[in-house]
């Protein structure tokens, strides 16, 4: 071992042994400059010997810095050192990672390319917001860290992220991210513009979004997304991919489902076959007779782009959700409900009473004849 080497640990030794509190961050900072002067020129064994004097220097630092302000300061701006250097002690980095002072764990959770997914993974999962808010400016995340970053539901932490380009976010992180942004107009307008974003996924964002986010998305699109927003917010508007924009009659269907009635044939499970096979006037006409309300009343919540309205008379007739799902969805043109938004309506239906949804049928039952 070199001479220069074995007056380190010489040194290090006394200052955890019989030096003040003073002694051992001075001898820090002298052993951490040392280090950063020739770190470019060391090799493996020596990296890992200033990984071990420096460790343990810290270790005794630390028992004074939850109440002493000049070790956190000194701890601090030792990350702040390392943080930035991609041969700095290993160890070292991953113990500033954890510590709970933000301060101290910041600069080297932003920066240190020494962390590795599973250091990342672990402080994902067990420290605060602000922990998780520096690893989400990192230069590069995985898709495995910010599935586990916006698993937190942290605003913040999301919309770092989506503003983050080295940030790769798997659909499943960006279906969490949607679910923030129908109350995040800013978010929406971000995660709107993202390359990354799959085409299904921001047709969803455009069906939910409100004309502002819908003008701020187009305005701001990157030449080679422009075409396809813009396409989306016009059959979003236009509703070219919903069935109810069609001009329909209603009349063949509403004396088929009377006769149904009738005869003690109308019931759940013959919603539900209109429904699936998408017999749209026949599910309308259906929907009326067992929520005991009116074609004029179920019409335009059929027809409207929100999907709340429709779970009214579902839930006033005793629907089970498998039903107001094949319901809600014979209103589409082609395939079926995004996941975000079967599940959103689901918690909506989940929380409907039976009592409110017929107090509410009754009031549009009685509005819509006075206006009549």
């Amino acid at each position: 071992m070199p001479i220069a080497e074995l007056s380190i640990v010489d040194e290090v030794e006394t200052a955890i042994n019989t030096g003040s509190a003073e002694k051992r961050l001075e001898t820090m900072k002298r052993v951490t400059d040392f280090f950063l002067s020739s770190a470019v020129k060391l090799n493996g064994e020596q990296i890992e010997l200033f990984d071990n004097v420096l460790e343990r220097l810290i270790k005794t630092i630390e028992l004074r810095a939850i109440a002493d302000i000049s070790a956190r300061i000194a701890l601090a701006e030792l990350s702040g050192k390392l943080a930035p250097i991609a041969q700095a002690p290993p160890s070292v980095i991953r113990r500033l990672a954890r510590n709970d002072e933000i301060a101290i764990a910041g600069p080297v959770l932003s920066e240190s390319a020494r962390l590795g997914t599973e250091d990342l993974l672990e402080i994902a999962e067990t420290k605060g917001e602000q922990h998780l808010l520096a690893i989400s400016g990192r230069w590069w995340l995985k898709e495995v860290v910010t599935d586990a970053l916006l698993a937190r539901r942290y605003p913040a932490v999301s919309r770092r992220i989506i503003n983050n380009p080295g940030a790769r976010v798997s659909a499943s992180g960006f279906a969490k991210v949607l679910a923030q942004a129908e109350s995040d107009p800013e978010l929406a307008v971000e995660t709107g513009i993202r390359v990354d974003l799959p085409s299904e996924l921001r047709r969803q964002l455009l069906r939910n979004a409100t004309d502002a986010v819908r003008s701020r998305l187009l305005s701001r699109a990157p030449p080679h997304l422009f075409e396809e927003i813009r396409t989306a917010i016009a059959a979003v508007s236009a509703g070219v991919n919903r069935e109810m924009s069609k001009v329909r009659d209603f009349a063949a269907a509403t004396r088929f489902v009377a006769l149904l009635s009738e005869k003690g044939e109308l019931n759940e499970a013959t919603l539900f076959g209109f429904a699936k096979q998408r017999k749209y006037e026949e599910t309308v006409a259906a929907l009326a007779e067992l929520s005991r309300s009116t074609i004029e009343v179920i019409r335009p919540l059929m027809q409207s782009l929100r999907d709340d309205g429709v779970l009214i008379p579902c839930r006033a007739a005793g629907l089970s959700w498998e039903t107001v799902h094949a319901v809600l969805d014979s209103r589409l043109a082609t395939g079926r409900m995004g996941p975000l938004e079967s599940a959103k309506a689901q918690a909506q239906f989940a929380k409907l009473t039976t009592e409110n949804a017929r107090r509410l049928l009754r009031f549009w039952q009685v509005r819509s004849i006075s206006s009549s």
